[in-house]
Order: C-alpha cells, then sequence, then structure tokens
C-alpha cells in the first residue's frame, strides 16, 4: 500500500502513518469487508436487459483461486501483460499454484 502510494505521487505522512491509515485503508479494502457491504450483498447491476446480482463480482479471494477461472493459456498471457504494464515501476507479479 505504501509503495503503491508513493508510485502515485501520494505517500503516507508519517503522522498517516503512525496513526494507523495504512492498516486501516487496507482492511477496508479487504475482500473479506468490501464483500460484505450492503450495496454488494444486496444490490443489483442492471445492464439493458440483464440483471447481475453484485455478489456475483467477488471469488474467493484467495491465492492461486485463477486457476479455477483462467486456462493455463490465459493464465500466461495475463501474467505477461501485467509484466509489461508494471515494468519500471518496482512492482512484481507473482502468481502462484
Amino acid at each position: 500500500m505504501k509503495k503503491m502510494a508513493e508510485f502515485m505521487g501520494c505517500p503516507f505522512s508519517v503522522e498517516e502513518e503512525k496513526a494507523g491509515a495504512i492498516e486501516e485503508i487496507a482492511e477496508f479494502c479487504s475482500l473479506s469487508s468490501l464483500k460484505n457491504l450492503e450495496v454488494n450483498t444486496n444490490g443489483a447491476v442492471k445492464n439493458v436487459d440483464l440483471i447481475l446480482q453484485t455478489k456475483s463480482f467477488f471469488r474467493k479471494g484467495e491465492a492461486g483461486d485463477y486457476v479455477n477461472f483462467l486456462s493455463p493459456e490465459v493464465a500466461e498471457r495475463y501474467s505477461k501483460i501485467v509484466e509489461e504494464k508494471l515494468k519500471g515501476s518496482g512492482l512484481t507479479i507473482k502468481m502462484c499454484c
């Protein structure tokens, strides 16, 4: 979180770090927190004739779960795209399983 904020040009201040802002944001943005927000548990998105329940936008949020949704070929292609986009940022991709 800290590296991302610095990369985006909005670093956390010493006071924000001491006050626990990084941890608070990380908790708020966690999948367990987001999937339990009322808008995400009871809401729906209407797109023309299709209504999608917003809870369908969430998976398990577990490392490696992508293998249940992506073929090995697609996972490899995705990995290469992300590596290219992250080049020079100091960030890396870590695919597991």
